[in-house]
């Protein structure tokens, strides 16, 4: 069962398709190098600096240095699907080359999760007429069609409306994944429970919290004590009414929602790094809004690849978003803490960005008077042949 997303709000700067060019291709996720290039790419090694300086090269030989910078799918595949990285590969090469023709894309599989997802990057500027790449509604639909004809070829899953992976039917309230929408649904629904209420309560304190203590401060506002104990292996919450909640319960029933120790403590130190470069780094203050961009664009590259594993065990075509774009109100921003710790490491890189870019652009300058010199050497042996041909015609 493979679900297929393309992440809304690509990218639309130089540093923001370099960013997400070095996350598809970061060795700790593509574990045994199953990726591959499509269109032209006369690096000898496929790294994230080669691949972003051949679409900027690209970009500026047919001026179209502006815009959505590439465009970003991801096919995920079920925990318990029988599939190889070398078939995830394949599918995702086959897709590319299908949708993307004459596009330079870049195919990686990641192998950090407990369950197989491939990345399709794909540079927005045709290299064989510069033509921007533009996808519709209807494009989508036809992504979601071809990757279950592609599944159904070799044997896999494909995904059913209202069922699980294994089959079985779907009961009615089952929560499988959370995200925005899901957000405000349990916060409309009149008849919730003290699970959804706790759930709210969580997803409204953790980005707002640095420290243990702010945590539990922000969840004794809305009426949850927290039980946090060294000696105990989970936290515990308890409401007005004397309701208990495990840690562990809320992660099963909110796929994506991290409230273990470890990950919180993870989060806190995270909200807490950014909140001090913000306060002491001006510079950095006049890059909120982009900050905040990438935070929420890489979110909805989390959400897509947790899809399947959480949200698509009860995967439908409809439901789980198969060909869909991910929701621009993906809410998940303030709970992956692997991602946008990649996000915060990308952002010491701007000096790397700012040199790359100005090594791509002496190249261009290179390119464009070598083209100019060798016009002039044709003209000049055109010439040459011209006035060689006058001279030898016989005079009348």
């Amino acid at each position: 069962m493979a679900i297929n997303k393309a992440v809304s709000k690509p990218p639309k700067s130089h540093g923001g398709m370099r960013n997400t060019i070095e996350y598809v291709l970061k060795d700790e996720k593509v574990r045994e190098g199953y990726l591959d290039i499509i269109g032209p790419f006369s690096e000898q090694e496929i790294t994230s600096d080669a691949v972003y300086r051949t679409w900027l090269e690209e970009k500026k030989i047919w001026d179209k240095d502006f815009g959505r910078m590439c465009a970003h799918n991801v096919i995920s595949f079920h925990k318990d699907e029988a599939v190889t990285p070398a078939e995830v590969l394949e599918i995702g090469r086959i897709f590319a080359e299908r949708f993307f023709p004459d596009h330079q894309s870049v195919v990686a599989v990641h192998q950090d999760r407990n369950h197989l997802h491939c990345h399709i990057v794909t540079n927005t500027v045709s290299y064989m007429d510069g033509r921007k790449l533009h996808q519709s509604s209807k494009d989508l639909e036809q992504q979601k069609v071809f990757t279950n004809n592609l599944c159904r070829e070799r044997g896999l899953h494909v995904a059913e409306k209202g069922r699980h992976f294994d089959g079985s039917l779907i009961e009615a309230g089952e929560i499988i994944s959370w995200n925005k929408n899901t957000y405000k649904l349990l916060s409309n629904d009149s008849k919730r429970s003290f699970l959804a209420d706790c759930g709210i309560a969580l997803m409204e304190v953790i980005p707002n919290s640095t420290s243990k203590e702010d945590f539990i401060s922000g969840m004794a506002e809305k009426g949850w004590s927290v039980k946090w104990e060294d000696k105990r292996k989970h936290i515990v919450f308890e409401n007005e009414n004397g309701d208990k909640v495990r840690d562990s319960k809320i992660e099963k029933t909110f796929a994506g929602l991290k409230v273990n120790k470890e990950d919180l403590t993870i989060e806190f130190e995270r909200q807490n790094e950014l909140r001090l470069r913000n306060t002491d780094n001006p510079e950095l203050g006049n890059n909120t809004d982009e900050s905040e961009y990438f935070e929420r664009y890489f979110a909805e590259v989390e959400s897509a690849i947790a899809g399947i594993s959480g949200g698509c065990a009860g995967g439908s075509n409809s439901e789980a978003g198969i060909g869909d774009r991910v929701s621009e109100e993906s809410g998940t921003d303030t709970l992956i803490r692997k991602v946008e710790a990649d996000i915060n490491a990308s952002r010491n890189q701007r000096g790397v960005i700012v040199h790359s870019e100005a090594e791509s652009r002496a190249r261009e300058r290179e390119r464009r008077l070598e083209e100019q010199r060798r016009a002039r050497e044709q003209e000049r042996a055109a010439e040459i042949s011209r006035r060689s041909r006058r001279r030898s015609e016989p005079s009348r």
